[in-house]
Order: structure tokens, then sequence, then C-alpha cells
């Protein structure tokens, strides 16, 4: 996933290291973005250009944990590598828990360095076509009306059509008026589907 699509942003504080892995990463097709601190990323928040971080662990002012963290916080789906020369056994541990792609200790060899980045950017995919899917099911619920969502989700939760009319204080008639609206308006064509819709949207816990 190389090209002109594709853009590493590289956080590090050491000018030299950032020039040699821009150099590097620049002469195997990827697009390189260069910041000195955490912050300065921060305030050039990536956009939606597919790519990763190469982040240092150890900088001045806010560190590379806590930078994770508040790319977190702000909804960032760009996976982070971690490259330090200071790297120790519990950071790794901490960093990897916290989600990051990879954990490098500089020197790092060019094939391992193109490799991790290669991974990195394999789960951004992933993580690009996950949130896509689920924006697409959120456009199709955000369509319900207001009684069509309360039986959507009385619906998925195995109600029958009696018990919902009694919860909602209608009939059953006009249950399945409404029942044959959603499904129409989520675009499924039977319970179970409408069950895996609201799994993945978080509106029920999802099977094992």
């Amino acid at each position: 996933m190389t090209g002109s699509a594709t853009l590493v942003h590289v956080v590090d504080d050491d000018s030299l290291f950032r020039t040699a892995i821009a150099r590097l990463l620049r002469a195997s097709g990827y697009d390189v973005a260069l910041y000195e601190s955490s912050e300065q990323l921060l305030d050039n928040a990536p956009g939606d250009t597919p790519g990763c971080i190469l982040l240092d662990v150890r900088m001045a002012g806010l560190d590379g944990l806590e930078l994770q963290d508040r790319l977190k916080q702000m909804g960032s789906i760009l996976p982070i590598v971690f490259l330090t020369g200071h790297g120790d056994l519990p950071t790794s541990v901490k960093a990897i828990k916290a989600v990051a792609e990879d954990f490098l200790a500089k020197p790092v060899a060019k094939d391992t360095l193109l490799a991790s980045v290669e991974r990195a950017l394999a789960l951004y995919r992933e993580r690009h076509d996950l949130r896509t899917r689920l924006d697409n099911l959120r456009a199709l619920v955000a369509k319900l009306t207001p009684r069509e969502h309360e039986v959507f989700a009385l619906m998925v939760r195995g109600r029958l059509n009696k018990q919902m009319a009694y919860e909602l204080g209608t009939s059953e008639r006009t249950v399945k008026a409404h029942r044959h609206a959603v499904m129409e308006k989520l675009q499924v064509s039977s319970l179970a589907e409408a069950v895996s819709m609201a799994e993945r949207l978080g509106m029920l816990p999802a099977r094992d």
C-alpha cells in the first residue's frame, strides 16, 4: 500500500532521525509528514488520508503514550508504531495494550521498519472499512421514526408483537406495520439480520 494515497506521520524530537526516516520512507514510495513534537501533530491534526503514525515514546512535553491517548479520545483510527531508543518491556507492554500496532527499538533495520509500516497500513484499511460499514448502518437507523426506533429496539431483544403492543400501549396491527417499516428502512429481510445490525451498533451485547 504505497504511493501518494498513503501518508506516514513521523513524530520524533530528533531531527536527524526524522530526516533519515523520511528519506527511507519516501524512497520506498510513501508520502511523509514530519513533526518534532506531539503538540505539533495535534495542531495539524491528520485528515482522512490513509496512513499510520511512527511515534517516539520519550519526548519533551506530551510524550508518545500521552499522544496515543489523546488521539484515541479524538477518534483517530491511524495505527501507531512506537519507535524509540529508550524501549523497555513495561513501556512496550503498556503501549501495545493501548492498541499500538508495533513497538520497535532504534536502530531498526529497513526491512523490519517497512514490514511494520505495511502491517499498520493493513490495520488502517480494516479500521476504515469497519467505520464505513458502521456509518452506513447508523445512516439507515437514522431514517427510523422515534416509534419505529422503539419497535426496532424491542424486536431485536426478542419481544413478540403482542408484547411490544402492550409495552408501547398500541395494537398488534400497528406494531406489525411499524415492524414492516423498520425492516424496509434498515434493508434487512430477517430478524436475524436486524439483530446482527443491532449488535454491530452496540445496541446489544455481541454473541459468542
